[in-house]
């Protein structure tokens, strides 16, 4: 399971703000075509905030308030090194082979000189952090996304996403841990760092927009987004993501 930067998805939210603002006072009344399983989707996204409210922003803001920042930052960039062989295979299979060995050697040098990717020595020499998955890979490849589905506690996916989700756990180095505790443990810190850095930034921001309808401007931002990532800027890096969407908003 690949982690969506909380950066690039608020992004996402706040760039689908911007073209939903001008039917916010109106009610939806018209079915969308590309969420066909609207009535179920809507009952897990109901499921889901809830799950939001009453556990994972407490548990979320207890951890960011109780663990020094050092050892968020360590953490974090940790987990992502872990994870960064997903990036690497699938940038291959993209055919990015630029970015393919800028990332190899990004994790290369992050996981020696970094200690095991505590540390973030690559950013220093300009090797920038990039984010990839099968479900872009798919998307690549020419497989259409198929319909919008919400899942129970991982939140917004699609059909091509979610079978996505299949090959990267393979890629997953916490699936390979032996000892159920040891993997239970590990896990529970990985899904800590998520919560802060992923989940409370983008919950904060759907907020802050205040929508009318907050399921279809999460959905909208959502699909909106992942079209963006797979033909908008298959061959930029994140911060140049960034930097684009930041400008179409400034337009």
């Amino acid at each position: 399971m690949t982690r969506l930067s909380a950066g690039r998805m608020a992004l996402g939210l706040v760039w689908a703000a911007t073209l939903l603002a001008g039917c916010a006072s109106q009610p939806i009344r018209h079915k969308d075509p590309r969420d066909p399983w609207e009535r179920m989707n809507r009952s897990i996204w109901g499921f889901d905030l809830a799950f939001v409210h009453e556990v994972a922003l407490p548990v979320g803001h207890t951890y960011t308030r109780v663990t020094p920042h050092f050892a968020q930052v360590g953490i974090g960039n940790f987990f992502d090194n872990a994870q960064y062989p997903i990036v690497i295979v699938n940038d291959f299979l993209q055919a990015k082979l630029k970015t393919g060995l800028s990332d190899t050697g990004r994790f290369l040098m992050n996981s020696t000189v970094g200690i095991g990717g505590l540390l973030d020595p690559a950013v220093t020499v300009g090797l920038a952090k990039n984010d990839n998955d099968f479900g872009r890979t798919l998307g690549t490849w020419g497989i259409p996304p198929g319909p919008y589905l919400v899942l129970p506690f991982i939140g917004m996916s699609d059909v091509r996403d979610l079978i996505g989700r299949v090959p990267d756990g393979y890629l997953s180095p916490q699936n390979y841990i032996g000892n159920t505790w040891a993997y239970i443990g590990v896990y529970a810190v990985y899904l800590l760092d998520l919560d802060a850095r992923t989940l409370i930034p983008q919950y904060n921001l759907l907020e802050s927009q205040h929508p009318f309808d907050e399921y279809a401007f999460a959905r909208n931002a959502y699909l909106q987004h992942r079209e963006y990532e797979i033909h908008g800027g298959s061959q930029k890096s994140e911060e140049q993501q960034e930097e684009e969407l930041e400008k179409s908003l400034e337009d």
